[in-house]
């Protein structure tokens, strides 16, 4: 207990004075970045580190044109692995580009960015002091984590009930469920049978993840790292016995159900996720769609579920040192706008704002900034109209991930994003009157000129709204 009160103090002191030293000294803004599966978390770190760098693609981000010189410089936290930027902007820009692998861990990013005071004051007072230095401490980490956080505030016994209703009826689930429902858990814990079961329901995540679910937690059990067979990733949801005596199965997957919150969760949250100051949250909402109204059920479920990890709230200077950060803008980014023609984006946007009304809610009442934004960090495509069989179809044009160029119409989103929100609710097997298509594109060749980073769309609105005030 001393030990502990002794780390908490120590970090408060840490906290204190790298508060006050940000606010004298040169600012940081800590900005995390993540996002469910195959939602572009290391495409969009990267386009938009190499726009800040060369910032010739950004005419809606206000700063763009007083920022004097933008470089890289070590992340603060000697403990993080460095996000692999330069390997990452290879792959997309390179000779035959191709997308980076995925986030399999957390990491960070410091990009500086000497910045000149803006407004007649802002002018006044930098002919004085000269530019300003900001630092843009860009931290990613895994979607797969951020779902766990909605586990700190449930039972074992909670959990267990909600997950085996919610995937009773998935195909994905269906091995999983016979053996969880013939597993008696007020018999005597067998290690074999624990790890049995564990390997089984780590086979239904993986499946269900490829599938296109959301809730695929804990989120350790698809990126264990040197967790990998450990006791803390070796549980699984069961069936409540009647009687759950000491030693049973039911109770060993109990106790380890803590210890994953208090020794794999609560560290991450502690030691990472509390300090972000801006949060992206990137969104597959067409890969969704396309997955159908469960899915973009699902998908609706776990954001309302995870919003309240994110600790929404003003900053101010003495909450900042006396309560910690709290996140104070968070933008929830629809992706892959580019697999749409330009004119479905507002409905696109729409739909996102609808599915996240809920979670969106939630934050604005704690006085959060939250927007909703389809966007494409790297575009992929370009637009072409075509006529069809006496109509004209609005596309894109593309080359497919086997090399081969193709055209798609990903069909009309609804106007009214009830449309697909209502059989979503309702637990629809499939849209009624509508078959939305995706296909999966490459990254196009690139011949960027001197001050432009990779072609985008509305990553410049996204920094704006991400860093503006920041920058001003």
């Amino acid at each position: 207990m001393l030990g502990g009160l002794k780390d908490g103090i120590g970090r408060s002191v840490e906290t204190a004075v790298s508060g006050v030293s940000e606010a004298l000294l040169e600012p940081v803004i800590r900005l995390g970045v993540t996002g469910l599966s195959r939602a572009g978390k290391t495409v969009f770190i990267t386009s938009l580190v190499a726009n800040l760098l060369d910032r010739g693609r950004m005419p809606q981000f206000s700063a763009a044109g007083r920022i004097e010189a933008a470089f890289l410089q070590p992340q603060p936290d000697d403990t993080l692995p460095r996000f692999d930027y330069e390997t990452h902007l290879a792959a997309l820009t390179g000779a035959n580009p191709h997308w980076p692998d995925s986030t399999r861990a957390i990491s960070e990013l410091r990009l500086s960015l000497r910045v000149r005071p803006s407004g007649f004051f802002g002018g006044l007072i930098g002919g004085f002091t000269g530019p300003r230095t900001v630092h843009l401490d860009i931290i990613d980490y895994p979607g797969e984590w951020l779902l766990d956080l909605a586990l700190l505030g449930k039972s074992y016994a909670d959990w267990s009930e909600a997950t085996l209703e919610r995937i009773a009826h998935r195909p994905e689930a269906a091995d999983f469920m016979a053996m969880a429902r013939a597993e008696d858990g007020a018999l005597r814990l067998e290690e074999p049978r624990a790890q049995a079961l564990s390997a089984r329901f780590t086979e239904y995540l993986q499946a269900a993840r490829i599938a296109g679910w959301s809730d695929c937690t804990p989120g350790r059990f698809l990126l264990p790292g040197d967790l990998a067979g450990s006791p803390v990733l070796t549980f699984a949801p069961l069936p409540k016995p009647g009687q759950t005596p000491r030693g049973s199965l039911w109770r060993e997957m109990e106790r380890r159900f803590e210890a994953y919150k208090s020794r794999v969760i609560k560290p991450f949250f502690r030691d990472h996720f509390a300090r972000i100051d801006r949060q992206v949250v990137l969104m597959d909402v067409l890969g969704a769609i396309h997955a159908g109204p469960m899915a973009l059920e699902d998908m609706r479920r776990t954001m309302a579920e995870i919003l309240g990890a994110f600790r929404p709230g003003q900053n101010g200077f003495l909450r900042s040192l006396l309560l910690g950060k709290r996140v104070d803008k968070i933008l929830f980014a629809a992706t892959k706008a580019d697999h749409l023609h330009h004119t479905q984006h507002p409905r696109l946007t729409a739909i996102t704002e609808a599915l996240l009304r809920e979670a969106r809610d939630r934050a604005a009442f704690a006085g959060a900034e939250t927007r909703a934004m389809s966007l494409a960090a790297l575009r992929a495509t370009v637009e072409e109209t075509r006529e069809h069989d006496g109509q004209t179809l609005d596309l894109v044009r593309g080359t497919l991930e086997n090399g081969k160029q193709a055209a798609m119409f990903a069909g009309h989103l609804p106007e009214d994003p009830n449309h697909l929100i209502g059989p979503a609710r309702k637990g629809e097997a499939a849209w009624l009157d509508a078959d939305y298509s995706i296909m999966a594109f490459a990254p196009a060749k690139l011949t960027l000129r001197p001050g432009e980073g990779p072609p985008h769309i509305r990553l410049d609105r996204a920094a704006e709204f991400l860093l503006g005030d920041r920058l001003g």
